[in-house]
């Protein structure tokens, strides 16, 4: 009788401690899902400057006013109709947008609200840009 006391205690015992130190399913795809360290400076010290560097196509956000905001496209070549490229993207996510011609950056094609995935992926999928010569900036 106190054989069996003392083997229901021991099952016991081994089953808390089991209970309590095993790690949770869902705490285990948290720790995979975690990015590594991000070094914002990175681009900067980067060796593509200068002569030979690749060409990007710069995809920003810029905060309006409120939850109101703008994503811009720049960078894209010359030959490019940039107004069918607009009105493509207006179309496919049903936004506004318009061309704006900039002293120093050329062409620059704005859309409302925040399409900095849509446009990129778009730009791949019509193989307007690799996806390597993009570079998605903002918050």
């Amino acid at each position: 009788m106190i054989l069996i006391a003392l083997f229901a205690v021991q099952i016991l015992k081994t089953l808390v401690t089991s209970i309590l130190f095993q790690k949770p399913s869902f705490m285990s795809d948290l720790d995979t899902q975690i990015p590594g360290a991000f070094d914002p400076f990175a681009d900067a010290s980067a060796d593509d400057s200068g002569a030979g560097a690749k060409e990007y196509v710069h995809i920003r956000i810029q905060q309006r006013n409120g939850r109101k905001s703008l994503t811009t496209v720049q960078g894209l070549k010359k030959e490019f109709s940039y107004n069918k490229i607009l009105k493509d993207l207006k179309k496919e996510f049903c936004c506004n947008g318009t061309v704006v011609q900039d002293p120093e950056l050329g062409q620059v094609i704005q859309l409302q609200g925040d399409q900095r995935k849509n446009a990129s992926t778009f730009l791949v999928q019509a193989g307007i840009v690799k996806k390597e010569h993009i570079k998605i900036h903002g918050f």
